[in-house]
């Protein structure tokens, strides 16, 4: 029988909260029964493995970021937009740093394809529409900057740049800034 008020949402959710207390590689099922205080068995009607969970919280994370990039867009072009965007990463990684991990999850291709990563990637590729940039350097700055605000991210998570002068977020600015330029002036291929 399945137990009253569980249901795979539910255990969604409560998994990227936990997540984003005790980080994402901690998170499974058991993790989640202890939490509820029910059995592990009497969640697998919900979800089939840890893995199956993990994936469902990567899903919500990559939701919640393109809702959240969405926003940030709106009206906005050129630096404005790539800024915003940027933003929207790193604030995310802040406030959610177990469902950023999340959304780093390697999805096989079919669930990748029908998950809410396609809209980051056509965001990003409508911000650069700004620029000017025909494929196959959109495809190059898409990557590019994936690459430099995961990278950044993740640096500043782990606390790379917390050990000196300046102040991170004045090299995020700087960072912001090269890339509009650098965008602004792509070298032909």
């Amino acid at each position: 029988m399945v137990r009253a008020g569980l249901t795979t949402e539910r255990l969604t959710r409560a998994g990227a909260e936990l997540a984003d207390e005790v980080g994402f590689d901690q998170v499974t099922v058991s993790a989640l029964a202890r939490q509820f205080d029910v059995k592990v068995a009497s969640l697998y009607s919900h979800v089939k493995s840890s893995h199956d969970l993990k994936t469902r919280i990567a899903l919500l994370a990559l939701d919640e970021l393109a809702d959240r990039g969405a926003t940030a867009l709106a009206g906005r072009a050129g630096k404005d937009a790539l800024t915003a965007f940027a933003n929207v990463y790193r604030d995310y990684a802040r406030e959610h740093p177990g469902r950023y991990a999340a959304a780093q999850l390697r999805l096989d291709p079919e669930t990748a394809a029908a998950s809410a990563g396609v809209r980051h990637a056509q965001m990003t590729r409508a911000i650069l529409r700004g620029y000017d940039l025909m494929e196959p350097d959109q495809t190059h700055a898409v990557r590019m900057l994936g690459s430099v605000f995961h990278g950044y991210v993740s640096l500043e998570m782990a606390g790379g740049f917390s050990h000196s002068a300046p102040d991170s977020q004045e090299s995020w600015s700087r960072v912001l800034d090269a890339l509009d330029a650098l965008l602004r002036n792509w070298p032909a291929t």
